[in-house]
């Protein structure tokens, strides 16, 4: 595997605004579209969504066996969202999906689209400076194994954890300017090393910025 490339899941979902992110960081990001493309990657980022639909599709285009294989050659993943009930060991109401990390995520855990919201909060593991936190119909983490960290939780809630090679935020990192989840899952799989630490790289970040990267584009 390239220690240098980050893959992100190029189904449906965020994609381009992760692409973006990565590309600030001067990391080498790669569209995930099919079961070949899992060969040449330290990481995954499985972006936000709709998990059902990400599930279906992956299982039409026989991306789940060569995802799991990649994972189990040692690769890591990173789920945001949608991307975070698909690695769940329990999915409340439900069949789990991947079942990578140990624990229970309960789907639209605060209600509708209308119920989204901003937050900030202080994860010392991910940055000394308060993070921002977008929650856009989001999942509640419910309950979690003795092997998964917690990284931040609220009152009844456990919003962002981690296990040795999976991370898991409810919450879209890849909707702000702040690159901190980016940074630290980068570090986590071996894309960037600590003496190789940058800020952000190339271009100025905006709400649109990652509409260059859009197929379109």
């Amino acid at each position: 595997m390239l220690q240098n490339r980050i893959g992100v899941l190029d189904l449906q979902g965020g994609v381009c605004e992760h692409l973006d992110h990565l590309e600030r960081l001067g990391i080498t990001g790669k569209r995930v579209k099919e079961s070949g493309d899992f060969e040449d990657i330290a990481g995954l980022i499985l972006p936000g969504g709709e998990s059902t639909c990400l599930s279906r599709l992956m299982r039409i285009f026989g991306m789940e066996e060569a995802l799991l294989a990649a994972f189990h050659r040692g690769m890591n993943i990173w789920g945001t969202c949608a991307g975070a009930i698909l690695l769940a060991t329990r999915v409340l109401g439900e069949k789990p999906h991947l079942g990578l990390i140990d624990m229970a995520i309960e789907r639209n855990g605060f209600g509708s689209q209308l119920d989204s919201f901003y937050r900030e909060a202080s994860i010392p593991e991910v940055s000394p400076d308060a993070i921002p936190l977008t929650f856009i119909r989001a999942p509640k983490i419910v309950g979690v194994g003795r092997d998964v960290k917690v990284l931040l939780q609220f009152e009844d809630y456990i919003a962002a954890a981690e296990n040795d090679r999976v991370l898991v935020t409810v919450f879209h990192p890849e909707l702000t300017p702040c690159l901190a989840f980016h940074r630290y899952f980068a570090l986590k799989c071996g894309a960037l090393t600590p003496e190789s630490l940058v800020e952000a790289t190339g271009h100025f970040w905006n709400a649109t910025s990652w509409t260059r990267l859009a197929p379109h584009a």
